[in-house]
């Protein structure tokens, strides 16, 4: 990133993954995804949120979970995988800060209802954030409703967010999974961003960098919009490698052919 650095005399990059959350660009749908989100966690239910890849699904959770005060929230933040039921249990007395070396799935799921009601017991809610939740294999469903529930399903204590690709909605449908499904309170679906939107989302993140002026011609944010289908990630991706076959060409302008160079260097 140097060479566009210093040829567009940037601050700093214009399109980092570790974007500060004060500084993330305000998507039309993050205020509604975070009603939705906090009026289950607030009931102790579950939100599920939902998108293609690279719509934001991530970043949308890092703004989410900001919003969910330390005093009042013990958050327990996981990526989903190809897990058994044990192993999810291993991660999450991992993100206890237990290491349990029983391999008997009773034994873990005691020691987590445990430090559940422990941490209820100081009138903080903990609360499980899964992302790529898509990606676990359909027995962690079944079973996963059962770590929350307490005094015979009368007192929830630990809602959940679950978030990944659409697949999810599949594992929720499925009928051995009901049990937790039934309990989903909330569902959102991050789109892709419209056009207007995608103008303003590039010129945010060039003066975030510290850049002055008018980076991208007005061809070029179509062009960008067009390859990316609205997607955020690509259009990051689209956007940074159009600045660098522009800084190459040693122009200050980027034009919808360098976003078409960069378009034909991207998967």
């Amino acid at each position: 990133m140097d060479t566009i650095r210093h040829h567009f005399g940037f601050k700093k990059d214009p399109f980092p993954q570790n974007v500060p959350v004060k500084d993330l660009y305000p998507l039309p749908c993050l205020e509604s995804l975070l009603q939705r989100v906090s009026f289950a966690v607030d009931q102790k239910a579950i939100s599920v949120v939902t998108g293609e890849v690279g719509s934001g699904k991530s970043t949308s959770l890092r703004y989410v979970a900001s919003t969910f005060h330390s005093s009042e929230y013990e958050l327990i933040s996981l990526v989903g995988g190809n897990y058994s039921p044990m192993e999810l249990y291993r991660q999450i007395l991992f993100s206890f800060g237990l290491n349990c070396l029983s391999f008997q799935v009773s034994v873990m799921v005691a020691k987590i209802r445990d430090v559940l009601l422990e941490i209820a017991s100081r009138k903080v809610t903990p609360l499980l954030i899964l992302d790529e939740a898509h990606l676990l294999k359909r027995s962690v469903f079944t079973q996963l409703h059962t770590l929350a529930q307490f005094e015979f399903d009368s007192r929830p204590v630990m809602p959940m967010v679950l978030c990944g690709q659409d697949l999810l909605l599949d594992h929720l449908m499925a009928n051995d999974v009901r049990p937790l499904s039934s309990r989903v309170l909330g569902r959102s679906h991050l789109e892709a961003i419209k056009m207007e939107v995608m103008k303003d989302y590039l010129e945010h993140h060039i003066s975030l960098a510290g850049g002055n002026g008018k980076v991208f011609s007005q061809e070029a944010v179509f062009a960008i919009h067009q390859s990316s289908g609205g997607l955020l990630r690509r259009a990051n991706a689209l956007a940074k490698t159009a600045m660098l076959a522009c800084a190459l060409e040693g122009s200050h302008t980027v034009s919808a052919d360098h976003v078409r160079i960069a378009s034909t260097e991207l998967f």
